[in-house]
Parts: structure tokens; sequence; C-alpha cells
């Protein structure tokens, strides 16, 4: 099997369109729900026969589901393993999913991805449901996901408890099942050094935080990932409902905190900004943290007015097609950590210079 990204909706990625409300401050909003089939082992202890009765259940289930009736079924354990990357680097599976460092994906994994919807089948729980949706709309990627979980729930015997809830493979998961997460940029209370007293209030009301591609990730870049960190004891509304109060304050935050730099270090800001704009424009080798540490400089400037003439949603596609894996699809070949660095800044150079009508 050979990957066509061409067969995916909006390239599996809607999110980056940066159309949804705060886009300048929030990336994306997830809604993840973790469901298993009673009728066969979990995940840890399924053989390979298991792990491909799921996944042909899940697929005739799906095509009873309006919201992946037409989806793409992409078999992991087909793929190679710098595809099986490049579907993570743009958030389509995880990393325990992917597989990042083995030759071959164990057996049965896949995902399945619609329009508004996709479907990790076969990691650590049999099924991983997941809606994104653009900028800050946690009550939207919601209420797909409800609705999702429910067309499944009438095809397939899910695994479920009438005291603790939805069972599955990780405690923490157990109940609701549900993982609802908000990317966000964060320069300005990073800058202003605001940062420390935010993530540590979010731990105390009970929400966690992680980089750009969640669990196992660094920050970088400035972007954390929001998430609640308990999925039992509450309803699937009151967790959304809470994570949305939680990051609303954020954001408020961070406005103000950009609103501070724009007044006490204008000059500073503007040209620290600018700077990086120009690294982009006329670098030839860029490392991919620098790169992101670049753009979300570029990203700052936007948000506050100081740069015209780059919009938000060409950063968000350069956030995605600077990683490593689709360097190497663009260039037909695997690459070296030298050869990416090249490739990535001729990338940023071409995408920047075209944006600013130079090309």
């Amino acid at each position: 099997m050979t990957l066509d990204l061409s067969l995916l909706p909006d390239g599996g990625m809607p999110w980056i369109t940066a159309s949804g409300p705060h886009a300048d401050i929030v990336l994306s909003s997830r809604v993840r729900l973790a469901r298993n089939v009673a009728t066969y082992p979990f995940s840890s202890r399924a053989g390979d026969q298991d792990r491909r009765r799921v996944l042909e259940q899940v697929r005739e289930a799906s095509a009873h589901s309006e919201l992946l009736a037409r989806a793409v079924v992409l078999r992991l354990d087909e793929l190679t393993q710098n595809e099986r990357r490049l579907l993570h680097e743009r958030h389509l599976v995880s990393r325990e999913l992917a597989e990042l460092d083995a030759a071959v994906a164990r057996s049965g994994s896949a995902v399945l991805v619609g329009d508004e919807a996709a479907l990790m089948v076969n990691e650590e729980d049999h099924l991983r449901l997941q809606v994104f949706r653009s900028g800050f709309d946690i009550s939207g990627a919601w209420e797909r996901a409800s609705r999702l979980g429910r067309e499944l729930g009438e095809q397939l015997p899910l695994a479920f408890h009438p005291e603790f809830g939805y069972l599955t493979s990780c405690p923490t998961n157990v109940g609701t099942g549900l993982r609802a997460s908000v990317l966000v940029h964060l320069p300005g209370l990073v800058l202003t050094q605001e940062i420390g007293k935010v993530l540590t209030g979010l731990q105390q009301m009970g929400l966690t935080y992680r980089g750009l591609y969640g669990e196992g990730s660094e920050v970088v870049g400035n972007f954390f990932q929001i998430s609640n960190q308990t999925t039992l004891g509450r309803t699937e509304d009151e967790l959304c409902d809470h994570l949305a109060r939680v990051v609303s304050h954020v954001i408020s935050r961070e406005s103000e905190a950009r609103r501070v730099l724009s007044r006490d270090a204008g000059y500073i800001i503007e040209d620290k900004l600018w700077r990086a704009y120009g690294t982009l424009r006329y670098a030839r080798s860029l490392g991919a943290d620098e790169a992101m540490n670049l753009l979300s400089g570029v990203r700052l400037a936007v948000g506050m007015y100081l740069l015209g003439g780059v919009s938000v949603y060409t950063l968000n596609k350069l956030l995605v097609y600077s990683q490593t894996a689709h360097l190497s699809l663009a260039e037909g070949r695997p690459l070296t950590e030298i050869e990416a660095n090249l490739a990535r800044a001729r990338h940023l150079r071409t995408a920047l210079a075209a944006e600013a009508g130079e090309a």
C-alpha cells in the first residue's frame, strides 16, 4: 500500500484553516473518545488475529456511520516508517499507533479518516475516536465526537460497566473515556515570564499540558496542548465545559500579555519578531526546533499586527509541512538530518516568498 494523501479530505487536517474562534492564539480543539469492543481482549493482551478481527468489525460498523461512511482506511501495518511518521505529523495518529521507531507497525493497526472525524484502531484501546476543529471550539468538537460515539455504539458491543462507565486499558481514561484538548500558542506569557504561574494554575484545576504532539512531546515554539487529566466522576459535558472555561481565561491572559509587550517593550519585541521573519526568509539551513521557534515569532508578529502579508493559515501549514517526514515526501526520498535542515530552510523561504508575492 502506498500512502495517497490526495484521498484524504482536507489532507486530514481541517483544523489548519485558522477559521475558528481565536485562531490567532488557538490552533485547534480536539475531543477524543477511548472505546473497546467487549468481545475481544484489550489491545495490550490482544494477538494479531484479535486485532485484525477488531479492525474488520470496525470497518463494517463505520459503513453505518454518517460521519465515517466515506472514510479513507489507512492500514498502518502496510505503510512505510516515513509514511506513518507523516500521519503522526498531521496529528492523525498517535506516536504509539505510528510506532515511529519500528520498521513495521503491528498487525491490524489502522486509521479511518473522514470529513469531520478520524478513528484510530488498535492503539492503546481498540478505538480512539477523534474530532478536530479549527480554533477554540471545544463544544463543536464534542458535539461531533458524541455523535460518532453513538453511531458506533449502535453497531459494536462496547466494553461498559454500569458503575465505572466505559472500560479502557489505562485507568485514567475509565469513565467517559474522554480526552479534550486545546492547542494554544502562548508566546506573550512566555516573554512576560507569566507562563509558570499559568501552568501551575492549570494543574491545580485538574488539567495538564504537553507539547505540540501531545503525550511524550516537549514544548517547542511556545505551543502548549492543554487537556483534562482524568475522565472518571464527571460527565462529558462537565469535562468539556471546565476545559473551555479555563482555556478562555488563558486566552485572556495571553491577550493581556501581548498588550503589555506592545506597551512596555514595543521596539524590542518588534525587532525580535522581524528578525525571526528575516531568518525564515533567508536562512539556508534550519533545524526542526529552530524553525518552530522562528515560526512562533512570526505568528506572534502577525497576532500583534506588526507584520502583514502573512496569513495564520499559511503559518499553520508551515508548522506541519516543515516537519521531516513531509520534507522527505516532497524530496521523494528519506533525508539525513543535514539534508532535512537544508530542505526545511528552502521550503520555508519558498513559501514565505510566495506569500509576499515574490515567487
